[in-house]
């Protein structure tokens, strides 16, 4: 039997190109879901499927502030938020530990103080933002430059080639008083009170670093 399926895209916000998906016709969502060649865990996604026997989503990890989903116009038919038999979240923070987790915006600005006023204190109060992943961090780099005129110092650019609206924000030039640069023993680096990337002051005199992790899991691993 022939059915035609529509398949949505609709952002996820988690990293740069993520998506979830919207799918419609339960009877080809479950063949694929269970066949080995598709894998839908292994991307960052989120997918609304829509046919004659209903409408699913299924969604990834994402990253969306309060209310921005009911904002999304492909959520919508008409005036009315499209109904959906069925939702598939598969997602690392559906756990109870993670029931309080600070919004994107609370984050930026406790981070953005404490940036603020290390260095401000004097051109050798340098910041490094100890960021595991290469993506995911765009939102805060932006963020960071923008508020305080400081560029972000990272290795190399590469990856935000197609991503214009970031490359006012980040500079290969070490001289910067934040830093996201990488090295393999990056964390050793920090005991020793040396950047990642090297960079000493020109003057010779010490450098005072700090180092900022961002992380989500640190919410659900905390005690208190």
């Amino acid at each position: 039997q022939k059915e035609d399926v529509v398949v949505t895209l609709l952002p996820a916000g988690h990293c740069p190109g993520s998506v979830m998906y919207v799918l419609s016709i339960l009877q080809m969502f479950h063949h694929l879901a269970f066949n080995e060649e598709f894998d839908p865990s292994v991307a960052v996604c989120r997918f609304l499927f829509e046919g004659e026997n209903g409408t699913v989503l299924y969604t990834g990890d994402f990253r969306l502030a309060k209310g921005e989903a009911a904002r999304m116009e492909l959520l919508h038919s008409g005036t009315r938020v499209k109904d959906i038999q069925s939702v598939y979240l598969d997602t690392t923070f559906c756990d109870p530990k993670f029931y309080h987790i600070p919004s994107r915006e609370e984050c930026l600005n406790g981070i953005l103080e404490l940036v603020r006023s290390w260095t401000s204190l004097s051109h050798n109060h340098v910041v490094w933002l100890n960021c595991k992943a290469a993506y995911g961090y765009e939102y805060l780099f932006i963020n960071l430059s923008e508020e305080l005129g400081i560029k972000v110092h990272m290795n190399k650019l590469d990856m935000f080639r197609n991503m214009p609206e970031i490359l006012c924000h980040v500079t290969t030039d070490q001289h910067t008083q934040i830093h996201a640069c990488r090295h393999p023993r990056d964390d050793d680096c920090f005991r020793g009170n040396r950047l990642p990337c090297g960079m000493t002051c020109l003057n010779g005199t010490p450098l005072h670093i700090i180092s900022i992790k961002p992380s989500t899991m640190w919410f659900g691993e905390r005690k208190k």
